[in-house]
């Protein structure tokens, strides 16, 4: 029996649909794996920071908005220089990862405590700003009006989401080594920052 072209080519047709349909289920259970993979890892990052576990900071690139590396030691200043930055170019130092944004107000309060330490810290302490969910222009005007003298990066998604960033402001202590030693939730004293520096640079 000849079986007519239209029904064959409306089989193909058919066929080519279903293989679509399944292609695109495959996909979609793919990226909902990675999400909760992505998510299971945030979780378990911020357990270990809350226990003290001295979780490896995560290495993720990130783009700088702000160049002014005075307080930096002077052999990672050329770092600055390409727009890009890895958090493992900084090993070798302690390390002040604050998560920030221009229009929060307690970011805006404790800036004067973040500016001071890397002042008093010169060469010693690297001090890094990680702006979050923040248009640049209004991220700059900021750290204008404060005065930073240490370098701002955008945060991306990549690092809060690795972080397990709960709110704004949060500060991550990271050692010479890599490892975050300690996180402050909320917005920095000055006797808060010193205590978490002075377990950041034990090692």
């Amino acid at each position: 029996m000849t079986v007519p072209k239209t029904l064959s080519r409306g089989r193909l047709l058919g066929a080519s649909m279903r293989l679509s349909a399944l292609l695109l289920v495959l996909v979609l259970f793919a990226v909902l794996v990675y999400r909760i993979v992505d998510g299971v890892s945030g979780a378990g990052f911020t357990r270990a920071v809350n226990a003290h576990r001295s979780p490896a900071a995560p290495n993720v690139k990130l783009s700088v908005i702000w160049a002014q590396a005075g307080t930096w030691p002077q052999r990672l200043r050329a770092s600055v220089d390409r727009g890009t930055l890895w958090l493992s170019d900084l090993r070798g130092y302690p390390v002040v990862l604050n998560f920030w944004a221009s229009w929060c107000g307690p970011c805006q309060r404790e800036a004067a405590v973040l500016v001071s330490a890397a002042e008093a810290r010169r060469g010693r302490v690297v001090f890094v700003g990680v702006d979050v969910n923040d248009l640049t222009g209004d991220a700059r005007r900021f750290l204008r009006a404060h005065d930073v003298p240490y370098v701002a990066v955008h945060s991306g998604r990549s690092i809060a989401d690795r972080c397990g960033l709960i709110g704004l402001p949060e500060t991550f202590h990271v050692d010479r080594r890599g490892r975050i030693r300690d996180v402050t939730r909320g917005e920095l004293s000055a006797a808060t920052l010193d205590r978490a520096l002075a377990r950041a640079s034990q090692n």
